[in-house]
């Protein structure tokens, strides 16, 4: 199991590695939450997401190797891609067709390879499964890994080190692997701190797995907050039981819910984000997340969101 004690060496070991994002406050949801709100811009880290806390520390932790290989839907894969090139050792990404291709394109930008197979994650993970053991890779996955989620929990960390009477920390949920290591490090330090997964309503496997009280597949698909796709892994050990044990609320987003959000934090805060990141003012917006007895915490965990789709849903396009 992952401790507390992981993370703090995490945090010492990628402190060259990551950046320390900065936190905002954000008038107009402080407004409609009841109570002050700060946005954590954790899209502004390298690579564009949180998932390079996690990436880096699985990667720094590794010995001799052929490459490094995953199945991701683009935030995990580009994080790992930076995170090889830095250590010059070959990284092979796989992703399903469903992941954007401005994902893939950042990518391939970092010279890894981005190999696209099938029509889910899990079938991506297959072509993984077989350069660990065809070839030599060392398979680092997106959320299930003890040291990608000890990477992650640096954010929590960060967070209370930033704003320590926060009361709320409202963490988009996918894998689990971020609510999982930020749960972890928040209520180490403070244990009555609330902790809220937000996801989509389309194919949110972590939250059908926590009704069925097990693992379980969900069909994948189409959805603004694509980072939030795929699923858990019916072998889960380790992100299931922890967001299980450590998550005091899900709340649960339809597409316009992620769309307001977007939009919203364009046009109110100044904050470029995706639709995975933009799940927590969603929430607040939707009425279905308030601040309760102190400062709530949004994370805004990634802004790799394809230009032109961001500019549309700003408009009011779709």
């Amino acid at each position: 199991m992952v401790t507390i004690d992981d993370i703090a060496a995490a945090a010492e070991r990628i402190r060259a590695m990551v950046r320390e994002t900065p936190v905002k406050p954000s008038a107009s949801l402080s407004r409609l939450a009841g109570g002050t709100v700060w946005l954590k811009c954790e899209h502004k880290q390298d690579t564009g997401a949180f998932k390079l806390r996690g990436a880096s520390n699985a990667v720094a932790r590794l010995g001799d190797v052929a490459g490094v290989t995953t199945a991701s839907t683009g935030n995990h894969g580009r994080a790992l891609a930076h995170a090889a090139k830095q250590l010059g050792i070959p990284a092979i990404i796989c992703v399903s067709r469903l992941v954007p291709q401005n994902k893939l394109a950042a990518i391939e930008a970092l010279g890894a390879e981005a190999r696209v197979i099938g029509t889910s994650q899990d079938e991506a993970f297959e072509e993984a499964y077989r350069l660990k053991h065809d070839e030599g890779f060392a398979l680092i996955p997106p959320f299930d890994h003890p040291d990608v989620i000890a990477g992650q929990g640096t954010l929590g960390m960060e967070i209370l080190r930033q704003i320590p009477d926060t009361a709320t920390l409202a963490v988009p949920l996918s894998g689990g692997g971020l609510l999982a290591g930020v749960a972890l490090a928040a209520k180490s330090l403070k244990p009555d701190i609330r902790i809220v997964g937000i996801s989509m309503e389309k194919g949110a496997a972590m939250a059908a797995s926590l009704a069925a009280g097990h693992p379980v597949e969900v069909e994948e698909v189409e959805t603004l907050a694509d980072s939030l796709g795929g699923g858990i892994g019916l072998q889960n050990r380790l992100t299931f039981p922890m967001v299980r044990d450590l998550m005091d609320e899900l709340i649960l987003l339809t597409e316009d819910e992620i769309a307001a959000g977007i939009r919203h934090l364009a046009i109110e805060d100044g904050e470029t984000v995706e639709g995975a990141a933009a799940v927590g003012a969603g929430a607040v917006l939707a009425g279905k997340l308030r601040a309760g007895n102190g400062p709530l915490v949004l994370i805004l965990s990634g802004g790799n969101i394809d230009p032109a789709r961001h500019a549309e849903i700003v408009e009011g396009v779709s």
